[in-house]
């Protein structure tokens, strides 16, 4: 693995840690030429799975964007980035499973949802607000709602 910091190319792993129930591995890497550390991750690559997007168009998968929007929702929240590594890995691994090669941005948004759901509610009503495009306060009334339900029907 070259550095990213002065392109040497030959890294030392400090340290291997399975992510994701054994489906991601994370390596700790320090450069002998420069001293930096840096962290990569090694993941299954599957085949090629389309998202078609709310307009027609298609692109192909990339899961950065569900990171980012991750990232977005649990922005000041006490969660790890590993926790947020491992709900991407999840929402990844439902696609898979699915085996479907096509898939609607509405239906990785509902997989997203329902693992937000089981972590953290300010992020899914941030996550919320953005995937079904608010634009009355009277929406984020009635998603904080829901929850409220569902918390008191499961005993939260």
């Amino acid at each position: 693995m070259r550095c990213p910091f002065c392109g040497y190319e030959d890294t030392r792993v400090l340290d291997s840690r399975e992510l994701s129930e054994g489906r991601a591995i994370r390596r700790r890497r320090e450069c002998p030429n420069c001293h930096a550390r840096f962290t990569t991750y090694e993941r299954y690559e599957t085949g090629p799975i389309t998202v078609i997007k709310k307009d027609g168009r298609r692109e192909k998968f990339d899961r950065r964007k569900i990171l980012n929007g991750l990232l977005k929702a649990f922005e000041k929240r006490p969660v790890t980035l590993e926790d947020i590594e491992r709900i991407v890995d999840n929402v990844v691994s439902a696609l898979q499973k699915s085996g479907t090669v096509e898939v609607s941005t509405e239906q990785i948004g509902k997989i997203v949802m329902d693992e937000l759901k089981k972590t953290d509610q300010v992020a899914y009503v941030r996550f919320a607000s953005v995937y079904k495009d608010f634009r009355e306060i009277d929406q984020f009334i009635e998603v904080i709602k829901e929850l409220r339900q569902e918390s008191q029907k499961n005993g939260e």
